[in-house]
């Protein structure tokens, strides 16, 4: 889809470093995605206010399954922005110090996709913590932007383009041409907040009551947008709401379904208002080429359908939407023409 320029890459960045709210991926230029780690910090606290950092990433997970009780976990990054410096600046730190990226840049320029819309403080906070962790430059970018290149949308081109990025802390509706956003519904809706809705109908509905962990399970393993559709059942453990008991029983993909249809809804309206706010001849252009989706809530069973049976048009999701944006980033990396073009201040 792109006709990308050749140019001397002294004046291209070095690595691409997507902060997401689940998961933190860095991809290096001509090396593609040398690290994909959960965005967790495991510390323990020393004294009132006083944190010591334990680990980070995969290993501050492993830790925390054996559950020791002076050990705490926290995830610096919510809703695709820091919500904790300190533990953020760590973490980065720490995953630039790996020796997979490491041994490729000491002083690296970075450049960071952000969530559409965020703040300048929130820009400034993302900026400080890289280059307190070592990166020569920062630059930034809007994350729909980067999803819609790692999906292979024309974003260079005067068609209009519709990417609808579903990450773990925010939705992003963009419609995108001549490599600008032209419009951008973003929400505070994600895998989390459906996550979410699955542990509170448990709780209201059947009485049970159950952790995260299962409730991503049951989102990933027979969650689906069409609840009536293709019903599978799984067991599911959890404590008794009226007895505080441990109790396990089946479950089906029609109870997970309802579980998360506020937040999959919410979605939906997002794309309504979007297009109702997206320049008709662009509106045109989506009509023929359709809806994209991309990042993890693109792999929610059905969705693709359940969107085009609400908005009628023409659903795909892109190829590997987990790590859709982290293609466009890295792909960012080899044009510093199209960096300096969508490049957002700081």
């Amino acid at each position: 889809m792109f006709s990308w320029f050749k140019n001397d890459s002294s004046t291209a960045a070095d690595l691409y470093v997507d902060l997401g709210t689940a998961n933190t991926l860095i991809a290096a230029r001509g090396q593609g995605i040398v690290l994909n780690e959960p965005s967790i910090v495991a510390f323990s606290e020393t004294s009132p206010g006083k944190r010591k950092i334990i680990a980070v990433g995969q290993n501050a997970r492993e830790i925390l399954k054996k559950a020791p009780g002076n050990i705490f976990s926290q995830k610096p990054i919510r809703d695709g922005v820091i919500a904790d410096f300190e533990l953020a600046r760590a973490m980065l730190k720490d995953f630039l110090n790996r020796p997979v990226v490491k041994k490729l840049y000491s002083r690296p320029r970075i450049v960071v996709s952000l969530p559409y819309g965020v703040t300048e403080v929130e820009k400034k906070a993302v900026t400080e913590a890289c280059k307190s962790a070592g990166a020569k430059d920062v630059y930034l970018i809007d994350e729909p932007m980067a999803a819609a290149i790692g999906a292979d949308l024309p974003i260079k081109s005067a068609t209009g383009s519709m990417i609808i990025d579903v990450g773990g802390g925010t939705t992003e509706v963009a419609v995108i041409a001549l490599a600008d956003i032209v419009y951008c519904e973003a929400i505070r809706v994600g895998g989390h907040k459906i996550d979410e809705g699955i542990i509170d109908y448990f709780k209201q509905v059947k009485k049970l009551i159950i952790t995260d962990t299962v409730a991503e399970y049951l989102k990933i393993s027979i969650g689906t947008a069409v609840p009536k559709k293709d019903i599978r059942t799984a067991q599911v453990s959890g404590r008794d709401a009226s007895t505080g008991l441990l109790r396990t029983e089946e479950v089906t993909s029609e109870d997970v379904g309802l579980a998360m249809n506020d937040g999959l809804q919410a979605i939906i309206n997002a794309i309504h208002r979007a297009l109702e706010n997206t320049p008709p001849e662009l509106v045109s252009d989506i009509i023929e080429s359709g809806i994209w989706l991309a990042g993890g809530g693109a792999l929610i069973r059905d969705f693709d359908l359940r969107i085009h049976n609400e908005i009628r048009l023409p659903v795909r999701v892109a190829e590997n939407p987990l790590i859709a944006i982290a293609k466009g980033g890295e792909m960012v990396l080899e044009d510093p023409i199209l960096l300096e073009k969508i490049q957002i201040d700081a």
